[in-house]
């Protein structure tokens, strides 16, 4: 059989395109070339897209932090945002061989607030069947991000008591689940307003922060996920085992270099304490993919979606998640 080879796509396609660094302000829908599929890309006609923190954290890095990571100088080198996809596959590089022109997918590619978006073959894995693209779209960032948090860094095993500070966001809503899915006995920490939509992911226990301090309760845990990032390590400590896990997800709100700053000070409070903290960035694979896309056709994980955008209005949505106001996973409607 003839191996396929790589295509050049003709054309032009929407996208939203960030000429220079900034706020939300500086996004404009425009047309430009469709991206060009190397031998070892996939090419994603997009149906949806979805925001994560970071789309807006990448928006206004700090100038040491363009140079260190390569992220371009005066522009980003990556002009189009965006990392989560669902969509069907529009060609494929000679190298590939996992997809085929019109499957369905989902998962992690490069400049997916777009009408088309590459990405690497160990980034996507088949659409789960139940579930739309909208909901598909919600999953690839965020659900690694659980996924590996519980059970690579934390090493979650069943009957350990598990708390989820931040639960009612987009990883959060993920955690609960897959805790619980690990078997688990998971505590959710939220705000009010996400209350309704926590209780419904199955925790065993909810606590609201805005009514009772979860850090002084006596209770004490095995593992504790942090994604709201807005309470001392201290803090978290206090409601640890001794050999408890801390594994710190969110970054912190500041402008700057303040974000890194907690990761610093975790990485050095770790060598002194018997207690293990965490600090990690997920990677999307194919594999884990395709755990979270098993798990969710076995009923165990629900993508949540608080509200959706069409592609014209990414910077709105990006301004309300990066205003702290959204609720699980916001989701751009591409097509």
């Amino acid at each position: 059989m003839e191996s396929p080879v790589a295509v050049h796509p003709d054309g032009t396609m929407k996208a939203i395109v960030q000429d220079r660094y900034g706020s939300a302000d500086v996004l404009q829908l425009r047309d430009i070339d469709r991206p060009i599929v190397a031998d070892d890309r996939v090419l994603v006609k997009v149906r949806a897209a979805s925001v994560n923190a970071s789309d807006g954290h990448l928006m206004q890095v700090p100038l040491i932090a363009r140079m260190i990571f390569g992220l371009g100088l005066r522009r980003p080198r990556n002009p189009v945002r965006g990392g989560d996809l669902a969509g069907h596959v529009e060609a494929i590089g000679r190298n590939v061989t996992r997809f085929k022109p019109g499957d369905e997918v989902f998962g992690a590619g490069r400049g997916t607030f777009a009408e088309y978006a590459t990405s690497s073959e160990n980034g996507l894995a088949p659409k789960p069947r139940q579930v739309t693209f909208e909901q598909a779209a919600a999953v690839a960032i965020a659900g690694c991000t659980a996924l590996q948090g519980l059970r690579d860094k934390a090493q979650v095993r069943a009957g350990q008591r598990v708390l989820i500070y931040g639960a009612g966001g987009g990883v959060g809503t993920f955690a609960v689940q897959i805790a619980k899915a690990l078997g688990a006995h998971v505590t959710a920490v939220t705000s009010t307003r996400n209350l309704e939509i926590v209780r419904s992911l199955g925790p065993d226990e909810v606590i609201d922060h805005t009514q009772e301090d979860f850090t002084r309760r006596g209770q004490r845990y095995d593992v504790l996920i942090d994604i709201a990032a807005n309470r001392s390590l201290g803090d978290l400590r206090r409601v640890l085992t001794s050999r408890g896990t801390l594994v710190l997800v969110g970054a912190a709100k500041g402008g700057g270099l303040a974000p890194l700053a907690r990761p610093v000070r975790a990485l050095v409070l770790s060598r002194f304490v018997s207690q293990r903290v965490v600090v990690f960035m997920a990677e999307v694979r194919h594999d884990d993919l395709v755990v979270l896309k098993e798990l969710i056709e076995a009923g165990k994980l629900r993508p949540v979606i608080d509200r959706q955008y069409p592609l014209s209005e990414v910077p709105d949505a990006i301004r309300y998640v990066g205003g702290g106001h959204a609720r699980a996973k916001v989701v751009i409607n591409v097509s």
